[in-house]
């Protein structure tokens, strides 16, 4: 047993990848990740932080906004990391692959820079894909069930940025159900589980060994996928009390929407202080807030094997300090 404390809870974080775990700590991040050949490789990961460099960068709401975006930089460069290092080599590929005419244009022409310039595609299309599935979709659907059903009643009691909060949550929820049906998404989600038991692991003050962290919850508060909802939720309030406050504002749709991008910074900002409130308080606040993320667990991530655990575990011990003063939330 550690000398850590039990209900330590700490700072250290992570993310999933294509057969592997990134681990945050104090002190720096680490990638681990099971290779073809079925060893694990951990490696240490430079990232330039603001927070590093500038004061301003840890006051509260700013931090939260800046965070994020880094958080989707390292992220996507993890991933394109972690689909690089864990891809069959090439007599497997050949062996396996019935590549199109497309893969095939793509590797003669680009070799091993594909798979980056298919990340960079893939990146953009998701950002375009995001804006239309949460922006322009609920906006356009609850506009044109104003004008032909309700005819005026939502706009006249301003419900639209409540009926708009309600389509996105029902989207998010069946595109990720949709996703995770796919064999590639269930493993990246198992991952995301082992990312969740070992951190539970480590703040229950258990020794970080496979049979331990198998029996941790995989449901774990301070989630991206709990951030996403609080960020759906604190978008609704924000957005009702603006439309209160300015009555006919979002009558010009175009102006509207760019409105909603501006204020997209502080309502990232608001959600990752509330996000990192709730992963330190046992507060009935906390926890009703915590609520919808923590279901919607069900669906982003998987009970894990042993041997994905093994991998949450590795990243872990790459991050973590011997003193566990230093990560706590």
């Amino acid at each position: 047993m550690s000398n850590m404390k039990k209900n330590h809870k700490t700072s250290i974080g992570g993310q999933a990848l294509m057969e592997g775990i990134m681990m945050r700590g104090p002190l720096g991040s680490a990638v681990a990740l099971r290779l073809p050949d079925g060893s694990i490789e951990v490696e240490p990961q430079e990232e330039k932080r603001l927070s590093q460099k500038y004061a301003w960068a840890k006051w509260p709401i700013i931090r939260g906004c800046i965070a994020f975006f880094e958080s989707l930089y390292y992220g996507y460069k993890y991933l394109m990391l972690s689909a690089e290092k864990t891809a069959l080599d090439d007599e497997e590929l050949n062996a396996v692959s019935t590549d199109s005419k497309l893969d095939q244009w793509l590797t003669e022409h680009l070799g091993n820079n594909a798979i980056k310039v298919l990340g960079v595609i893939s990146a953009v299309l998701g950002m375009a894909l995001s804006l239309l599935l949460f922006l322009y979709i609920p906006m356009t659907l609850v506009d044109l069930l104003d004008k032909y059903v309700s005819r005026g009643v939502l706009e006249a009691h301003n419900l639209h940025p409540l009926l708009e909060g309600i389509l996105k949550i029902i989207i998010l929820i069946v595109y990720m159900k949709l996703v995770s049906m796919t064999k590639e998404i269930k493993r990246v989600f198992m991952y995301h589980g082992a990312e969740h038991k070992t951190i539970f692991c480590y703040e229950n003050g258990l020794d970080l060994t496979v049979d331990n962290v198998r029996e941790q919850s995989r449901f774990h508060p301070r989630c991206g996928t709990s951030f996403i909802f609080v960020l759906l939720l604190i978008s609704i309030f924000l957005y009702t009390i603006l439309t209160v406050l300015f009555p006919g504002i979002g009558n010009n749709r175009a102006l509207w929407m760019i409105l909603k991008l501006l204020l997209l910074p502080l309502v990232m900002g608001l959600g990752y202080e509330f996000i990192r409130w709730a992963g330190k308080s046992d507060s009935m606040l906390a926890k009703i807030g915590s609520a919808p993320g923590l279901w919607m667990q069900r669906i982003t991530t998987v009970e894990p094997t042993d041997d994905i655990i093994e991998v949450g575990i590795a990243a872990f011990n790459a991050v973590r300090t011997d003193n566990p003063e230093d990560d706590r939330l």
